[in-house]
């Protein structure tokens, strides 16, 4: 007796993935007016599918950047060496399924509530250790004038992973315009919070706002960013727009969405899920296979995009040792997680 279920969008073939060869023919056809010649595959979400990496293919900072190509959504951008050889996520899947509670702990809540939240005007709220602190706009944070594309895999504490092409700029330059002082050891990153717009936090899942951090090596590193678009379009709301971290060697949870305040501090900052559950959720964060969540093995995933079973190893800090792995010398990084 056959059961068949029918696929979610985020279920796609492996046929529906977008090679990134015909990604990057797209934008320069529409860069030449031919925009109508490749309707079908205008949208605004990328997403990490099979993979079969190492460290050789990561990101590189080396590669010269080519000159920005305007795309669909307005958005300019240089393309960098920053990729990956994996097939991109199919742009309904990382549009559509989404871990972003504050507006429900469904998969599918984002895609359908995050559009309450306002996101024209934004501005940022700066403290702490810094010589220059206040709020500004986000105009006058991120230099929508240097944006650049970096194609990072994102894998999620779940399980999961996906290959996505972000839109933005590196954290590092962000952060070094407020001068942060030496007291700055760590920063700390606050989400936007509206109870009337954001109904999941009518609900005690997380204590509200949503914070998180990184240390001030980390957050300097190469390859830490900040995004403000994705598959050459701006943000959707889902996805944590209009300004939204992005820390590919660690857990998903770490990339902090929808990000209303920065913050240079001497401490460690007590975070969202590490406050929940410090024993499953740890302040670092960093993807690791040898250190199993609490419920449930990290040695594999499942890549989003392709069938229910398909599924990949595990790469320790997600295939960017060769960037990062200096950043954790000598630390016990099972302790340390």
């Amino acid at each position: 007796m056959f059961f068949y279920r029918k696929p979610k969008p985020w279920q796609g073939r492996e046929a529906d993935v977008t090679p990134r060869a015909l990604y990057i023919n797209r934008r320069q056809i529409m860069a030449a007016g031919g925009a109508a010649a490749v309707t079908g595959l205008v949208g605004c979400g990328g997403a990490e599918t099979e993979a079969s990496t190492s460290a050789a293919t990561t990101a590189s900072s080396t590669a010269a950047a080519r000159q920005p190509a305007p795309v669909s959504g307005g958005l300019q951008y240089a393309e960098t060496g920053y990729s990956v050889p994996d097939p991109l996520t199919p742009v309904d899947a990382v549009t559509g399924y989404n871990n972003f509670y504050e507006f429900g702990v469904d998969k599918s809540d984002p895609a359908r509530h995050a559009h309450e939240m306002s996101v024209d005007p934004w501005s940022i709220e700066v403290d702490g250790h810094a010589g220059r602190t206040g709020r500004f706009a986000l105009e006058d944070v991120v230099d929508f004038g240097a944006l650049e594309e970096r194609i990072y895999r994102l894998r999620c504490v779940e399980a999961w992973s996906m290959v996505i092409p972000w839109i933005g700029v590196p954290l590092a330059s962000v952060l070094q315009q407020f001068e942060p002082t030496a007291d700055a050891r760590y920063v700390a990153f606050e989400t936007y919070l509206d109870r009337r717009e954001m109904r999941g936090t009518r609900f005690p899942v997380l204590d509200w706002p949503y914070v998180e951090g990184l240390r001030m090596d980390e957050a300097m590193n190469e390859l830490a960013f900040l995004a403000v678009g994705l598959y050459g379009d701006v943000l959707p709301n889902q996805n944590g727009a209009p300004v939204r971290l992005v820390v590919p060697w660690k857990y998903g949870y770490k990339s902090i969405k929808s990000i209303t305040r920065i913050s240079f501090v001497s401490q460690q900052p007590e975070t969202a899920w590490n406050k929940a559950a410090p024993n499953e959720y740890g302040f670092y964060s960093n993807v690791n296979p040898n250190r199993a969540h609490p419920r449930w093995s990290q040695q594999t995933e499942r890549v989003i995009g392709g069938n229910l079973f398909n599924r990949r190893e595990t790469e320790m800090f997600n295939g960017y040792s060769e960037q990062v792995a200096h950043l954790y010398a000598g630390m016990d990084l099972i302790e340390n997680h």
